[in-house]
């Protein structure tokens, strides 16, 4: 973690996560690609995300969710930051010749060999099926169904543990404490996502959030009426109904999930 001095607003309450693997050494026109950000709008051009717009220009990061090379050793060649996520990438070099995007998980460094496939032993960085990796082991870029990609914990320092094994399917305990099932095909990477300090990082100033794309928050008591639920009213006024949002529904304690179709393998709510 880095401090900065107070030599300015910006950078006296400012802390960075001192990122020496920062490099800007070439990166292969194959791992990335260009897209025109939507800005929180749709087709129509009608905001669907409020407080996005702006932004500097980037490159996406190819990721390879997948690792379909089974039994293809991989070299850790350098571990780069990704600005469309709080986690670090990780480039690997295959010994025939390919090279990949994937996770930076915790632990893995540059020189260390993973592998991905079925019957390889549970090492660090290795991707290998549920049925295959001890229970109570954590684990992380975790597939919802069998040759999907990794859908589950791919964020700065997130994993699951894995409880318990069925036939078929496997129990997982998520780090918001829910637990769920998964089917035991399922591939998952051994170990935790790297980057771990990244909920200590602080901005300093708003100017950093709109480099970012993040457009000012206005509450909604200081908006007109026909802005918000919340707004108008002579002086600070304040309502009897519970706080909503600007949709009109409930933002304290109402949950939103939709999916009902795969709401029997929640087996704990969190």
């Amino acid at each position: 973690m880095i401090k900065h001095k107070p030599t300015s607003p910006g950078t006296r309450w400012k802390v960075c996560l001192g990122l020496k693997f920062k490099n800007k050494k070439y990166t292969p026109r194959c791992l990335i690609s260009s897209k025109k950000p939507s800005y929180g709008r749709n087709n129509q051009g009608i905001i669907t995300s409020r407080h996005r717009g702006g932004g500097v220009k980037r490159n996406l990061r190819l990721i390879d969710f997948k690792r379909k090379k089974h039994y293809v050793l991989c070299r850790i060649s350098r571990i780069d930051y990704d600005p469309s996520r709080n986690a670090l990438i990780s480039m690997l070099n295959y010994f025939d010749g390919d090279k990949r995007y994937i996770i930076h998980i915790n632990n893995t460094k540059v020189g260390d060999i993973i592998v991905s496939g079925f019957n390889i032993p549970p090492k660090n960085g290795n991707f290998l099926p549920l049925e295959n990796i001890p229970i109570g082991s954590k684990i992380c870029c975790i597939e919802n169904k069998p040759g999907m990609g990794a859908v589950f914990a791919r964020s700065a320092g997130n994993y699951f543990v894995l409880l318990s094994r069925d036939n078929d399917y496997c129990l997982l305990r998520t780090s918001s404490g829910e637990t769920r099932k998964v089917n035991s095909k399922c591939f998952a990477t051994i170990g935790e996502v790297g980057n771990l300090d990244f909920y200590l990082k602080k901005i300093g100033k708003a100017g950093t959030n709109r480099l970012k794309g993040i457009r000012p928050t206005v509450r909604g008591v200081a908006m007109n009426p026909i802005d918000h639920p919340h707004g108008g009213g002579e002086g600070k006024t304040s309502s009897k109904r519970n706080p909503v949002s600007y949709s009109g529904k409930l933002t304290k304690g109402f949950r939103t999930r939709r999916n009902k179709r795969t709401s029997k393998l929640i087996v704990k709510h969190r």
